[in-house]
């Protein structure tokens, strides 16, 4: 399935599930939707902290249509508030719903943006035979909110940092560095590895996710973790009491696969 085949699907709402390991070597994409007064700040926001949202894409103010990058999407039916498989809306800073379809949500003043995905590298790992196990396991991969901190932009003050995390033997984390240090746009190389660097994270407890699914680690594992696009979402929750009308974003694990090939998010 092509990536416009499967935009066509979740837009059709035929495909409500998950979306890793779909379209392999595309490039997925969160999202998070904002007021446009807000949108330099979150832009910039991107930019300081390009390791857990990587911008790759943004819409026209009021547009759901129109990408300032026409690279990401080839295609002209490009829908953001219905091209995801399921979106989280927040009113006053709470999630009030979790629809298919946000078509009658969208504002004239909304701006979306398009985070950068790890599914994308998880691709590669698998090709290398280094997969991870939530994709075999056909699970979400695990994610928790941090202790530390973004750089600070604008309105966006003190946000959290989220990570993803993925369980791998000492032995092979060299080559599993290696191979998703070249996907700079969609997090690069992990942030941290090993329980000791859960503790300094302040992830209590690794059986416990914040978002995701739990993903089992074995004796002969340690955890490894990503910079991940959810940051993106808390960011914008940071600020609920400051803008009008609703903060949106894509449910956790499912994404917007974008036309962007491998070597389109790659450093060689």
């Amino acid at each position: 399935m092509t990536p416009s085949e499967l935009r066509r699907q979740c837009r059709e709402g035929l495909h409500t599930s998950l979306t890793s390991g779909c379209c392999p070597g595309y490039a997925q994409a969160n999202l998070v939707i904002l007021h446009a007064k807000v949108a330099a700040d979150f832009e910039q926001l991107c930019r300081e902290n390009p390791v857990p949202i990587p911008l790759i894409g943004k819409t026209e103010v009021g547009n759901p249509h129109r990408l300032t990058d026409q690279n990401v999407i080839h295609d002209t039916e490009l829908d953001l508030t219905r091209d995801f498989p399921k979106y989280l809306v927040y009113e006053n800073g709470k999630l009030v719903a979790a629809p298919t379809d946000i078509s009658s949500i969208w504002q004239d003043d909304h701006v979306g943006f398009l985070i950068g995905c790890s599914y994308l590298f998880d691709t590669a790992l698998t090709r290398a035979g280094l997969g991870p196990r939530n994709l075999a396991e056909n699970k979400n991969v695990s994610m928790y909110i941090t202790n530390q901190r973004l750089r600070d932009s604008g309105v966006f003050v003190n946000v959290p940092y989220v990570v993803s995390m993925r369980p791998y033997r000492e032995a092979d984390i060299s080559r599993v560095s290696e191979i998703t240090s070249l996907f700079t746009k969609t997090h690069g190389a992990p942030i941290a590895y090993g329980y000791d660097a859960a503790e300094r994270l302040g992830i209590v407890d690794l059986e416990k996710p914040d978002f995701g699914d739990q993903t089992i680690i074995h004796p002969d594992e340690v955890p490894v973790f990503w910079g991940c696009g959810v940051t993106a979402q808390l960011a914008a929750l940071s600020i609920h009491d400051i803008i009008e009308g609703p903060i949106i974003g894509h449910a956790p694990g499912h994404m917007l696969v974008t036309d962007l090939r491998d070597e389109d998010v790659t450093e060689s």
